[in-house]
């Protein structure tokens, strides 16, 4: 049987990216076959396309993926979707169940493969059951910017009533740290654009400061941490890195999604269920584009200038 996927195959800008029909994966005995409903387009999948990294880092990326081209032709790192068959060894889910998840668990071991219709992952993989009150469109605009900020939030030791900025709050990523450390007590500055300043707000953020009309820096509020979440490549960090030293406590912590390399946990993908289902934290969708029009959604998360997710549709033969 046959599936619609997008194969890429070579690095270079988004037009490398070209749907085609492809054997349809059958699960191994440990896995499960997930029909995709949505899918998620990151940075990081912005980044392999094009391998826009540097230096060193080049090097272990093409140990990762791939030196001229990836490895796995079929990108894509956020799913959600229904269990379509299982292995006879799975156990955790069953023919039916409403699923959602990354299949990576960090940068150095990808497994990708989502922008398709039908994806199989072994039984353990970091999924989880959907809730009933949300959209597979919704669910695929969780895991990605959720998983990293919580790992940010527990390098930086977040405590309840500590003083945290975000600063490019408006993102996958950014968005999930204003509701994230919300959630953990602390009391939260968000510094976006001025488009963004009342869905910074909406986010529960207790400040929102807007950077074209004013530099937070010389506001005279002093910050225990400083998150930077502007995806790498966006912006000048090295002069952000300096300002921010001196709007942070005598042992404040600035903080950059640009350094590290996030391992993620299936307990922080259950936590974030949990605040999904409970209403606890809200996805953020800036637009959503069909499996087709995957080469304008990366033109458009390119430009850096998304709010929250943009997300991929998958509609099979069937309509469904």
């Amino acid at each position: 049987m046959k599936m619609k996927a997008i194969i890429c195959t070579k690095y270079g800008p988004p037009e490398v990216l070209q749907i085609k029909e492809i054997e349809k994966p059958t699960p191994k005995d440990n896995e499960v076959c997930i029909k995709i409903h949505a899918t998620s387009i990151t940075h990081s999948d912005i980044i392999v396309r094009g391998f826009k990294v540097h230096g060193g880092m080049r090097f272990l990326m093409g140990l990762a993926i791939g030196f001229s081209k990836p490895r796995n032709p079929i990108l894509g790192m956020i799913l959600a979707g229904e269990v379509e068959s299982t292995g006879k060894a799975a156990k955790r889910f069953k023919k039916g169940d409403q699923v959602y998840g990354v299949t990576i668990k960090s940068a150095m071991h990808p497994r990708l493969g989502t922008y398709a219709e039908y994806k199989c992952l072994p039984d353990d993989s970091f999924i989880v059951s959907k809730p009933a009150n949300t959209t597979y469109e919704e669910a695929a605009a969780v895991p990605y910017g959720g998983l990293i900020a919580l790992y940010f939030l527990k390098r930086g030791k977040i405590q309840s009533g500590q003083k945290i900025l975000v600063y490019g709050a408006s993102g996958s990523i950014g968005t999930s740290l204003v509701q994230l450390a919300k959630y953990f007590g602390a009391k939260v500055t968000g510094v976006c654009s001025t488009s963004n300043v009342e869905l910074v707000k909406s986010l529960g953020a207790d400040t929102v400061v807007d950077y074209t009309k004013e530099d937070f820096t010389e506001t005279g509020e002093l910050y225990d941490v400083i998150f930077d979440a502007v995806p790498a490549g966006m912006m000048d960090r090295t002069s952000l890195k300096l300002k921010c030293k001196k709007a942070l406590t005598s042992n404040g912590k600035y903080i950059s999604i640009t350094e590290g390399r996030p391992e993620f946990s299936v307990e922080g993908l259950i936590l974030l269920n949990e605040l999904l289902e409970t209403g606890k934290i809200k996805p953020v969708i800036d637009r959503c584009y069909p499996l087709e029009q995957i080469a304008e959604a990366h033109r458009y998360v390119e430009l850096g200038h998304k709010k929250g997710n943009v997300i991929i549709t998958v509609e099979h033969n069937n309509g469904t």
